[in-house]
């Protein structure tokens, strides 16, 4: 039986001694944020244009590595974006995993396209290379287009792998996967800024990534997103279509398609540019706070995940795995109940009802970890707590 007043005690007056309820996630906004608001708001430029958006864009690209950033208003739209640039159309599919937040589905409907689920990986939680090679290879069929699936008929024009926590998938070998079977890959990035796999950051790998800021993230922006990619040709399309199409001129207003109103504002972007400025020293303290966790959770006899072979995570929301459903349901009734928010992993993608329909492959491991994983309480500590 887990002791749980050992538990809740730990993380109530040990680690985040501040008042109830202990958050999943609160943003610390201990730098520049202010003045780089009102600075901001000094220029009379608050809205999509602005400096602070270009200079959001080059710490981002410089941070992950790659050649172009576009500030997009949050990561949903970021996703939307990017599959919609590599070619999701009406009609079409694209893999993903079942363990993920619901936007990563939501976006590929946008796109007017249907998921389909391929299993993830214990370790990772992340989509499974084998499970991904094993569906291609099995339900589907090559053609100049790329693969189209056996059983519905349709192309399968993206898949979409994304690293869940922070934690990063086998995304090497997924890139390998995509490229033999002629498959654009998006990078869902959006909990792993400052996470690396073999040494290169998260959202390099695919033909595009993203990243998300929204409030619960590593850092935010008070919301938004990034689209990152190596592809120029791709970056300038990503930046005209989310600025409404609009052809450049001094003063004219014309648009020569129907485009989206993406783009993210300045004033959200400065706070982007102070959050950066941290976030090497939230990533250690998170990596602190993740040992803590490691090695209290030894002592409970519970599974606390850490991160996965060949990677460097930027543990931005942690978890442990426990023994079984019901012990997962005691866990989240004891912590709630005295003011230690938790939560189990989403429901699986497949089990929502606007995807019941979509196919799937055997999902025993997505299944195995809904019942037992649990998120705990990963905020940065502040001043006050430590």
């Amino acid at each position: 039986m887990i002791n749980f007043d050992k538990l809740n005690h730990y993380i109530k007056n040990e680690l985040f001694a501040y008042d109830s309820p202990i958050l999943l996630h609160r943003p610390v906004f201990s730098g520049n944020e202010k003045q780089y608001l009102i600075d901001c708001i000094d220029s009379n430029f608050v809205s999509s244009v602005g400096q602070k958006v270009v200079d959001f864009e080059n710490q981002i690209l410089e941070y992950i590595g790659i050649d172009h950033a576009v500030a997009i208003v949050n990561g949903t739209s970021a996703l939307h974006i990017a599959m919609q640039l590599v070619g999701v159309t009406h009609n079409t599919e694209v893999i993903t995993q079942p363990v993920t937040f619901v936007a990563t589905c939501n976006a590929i409907s946008y796109c007017n396209a249907s998921p389909v689920f391929v299993d993830v990986d214990k370790d990772t939680l992340g989509l499974s290379p084998e499970k991904l090679e094993s569906f291609l290879k099995d339900n589907t069929k090559q053609t100049r287009e790329g693969p189209v699936n056996k059983i519905s008929g349709k192309r399968i024009s993206a898949c979409v792998p994304m690293h869940t926590f922070g934690h990063p998938c086998r995304i090497e070998e997924i890139a390998d996967i995509c490229k033999k079977y002629n498959l654009p890959l998006v990078e869902d990035a959006a909990e792993s800024l400052g996470s690396y796999y073999k040494g290169k950051h998260t959202g390099s790998f695919g033909d595009i990534g993203i990243v998300s800021f929204n409030g619960n993230k590593i850092i935010t922006a008070g919301g938004g997103g990034m689209l990152v990619t190596n592809n120029q040709d791709l970056a300038v399309k990503a930046k005209h279509i989310t600025t409404t199409g609009k052809i450049p001129h001094p003063y004219e207003y014309y648009h020569e398609e129907v485009a989206y109103n993406y783009r993210l504002p300045n004033l959200n972007a400065a706070l982007g540019c102070a959050q950066m400025e941290q976030l090497t020293g939230f990533l250690k303290e998170k990596r602190i706070l993740a040992d803590k966790y490691n090695d209290f959770f030894q002592d409970l006899d519970i599974q606390f995940i850490r991160e996965p072979e060949s990677c460097h995570s930027n543990y931005w929301l942690n978890a442990v795995l426990l023994a079984n459903r019901e012990e997962r349901d005691l866990f989240l009734e004891s912590t709630n109940k005295n003011g230690v928010m938790t939560r189990p992993i989403w429901a699986l993608m497949n089990k929502l009802p606007m995807f019941s329909k979509c196919q799937t492959g055997d999902l025993s491991n997505a299944e195995w970890l809904e019942d037992r994983v649990v998120n705990i309480p990963s905020s940065i500590p502040t001043p006050k707590t430590k």
